[in-house]
């Protein structure tokens, strides 16, 4: 009835915030010791991971432009697919990339999905976005998709 429960860091995933047109970190005053990374601190911190024997991460794109559909996420040279090109090309299958799935940071309100003209989320026109942004993904090499947006159906698109 009593089992132990062992930890070990090959066990963890680790967050990491990618941000397009930055040089240097930029702290997330939120999130005590997080940054925002460039691509740049983005290998170094994944290489310092790695030594510790942490051997996943999961990444969160923040572009430089929003717009109403979120265009960033599913776009080839998007942040999170060229971050995910970088790492693939510097640890190859060294470590296991996974990507979030949802459009809130490329979205210029906001929202995790494309409004409608009243300005509710529609629920059918956002899941076509979420399979353009899983497929540009996979294009990209991440391991596995994390649909955070909380959309109907979402995970079967």
């Amino acid at each position: 009835m009593v089992a132990e429960t062992t930890l070990r860091p090959a066990d963890l995933i680790a967050p990491l915030f990618v941000r397009e047109g930055v040089t240097s970190p930029v702290p997330i005053s939120s999130l005590p010791g997080v940054s925002q990374l460039d691509l740049a601190s983005l290998r170094s911190e994944v290489a310092q991971l790695v030594s510790v024997g942490v051997r996943s991460v999961i990444l969160f794109g923040i572009p430089l432009k929003k717009d109403p559909i979120g265009s960033g996420a599913s776009d080839p040279d998007g942040i999170v697919q060229v971050a995910i090109r970088e790492l693939r090309q510097c640890f190859g299958e060294e470590i296991v990339i996974l990507a979030d799935l949802c459009l809130d940071e490329y979205t210029d309100h906001g929202h995790c999905g494309v409004l409608t003209p009243t300005g509710e989320v529609h629920n059918d026109d956002t899941l076509v976005r979420y399979q353009e942004v899983a497929l540009a993904q996979a294009a990209a090499g991440v391991d596995l998709v994390a649909p955070s947006g909380m959309m109907d159906g979402q995970v079967g698109a």
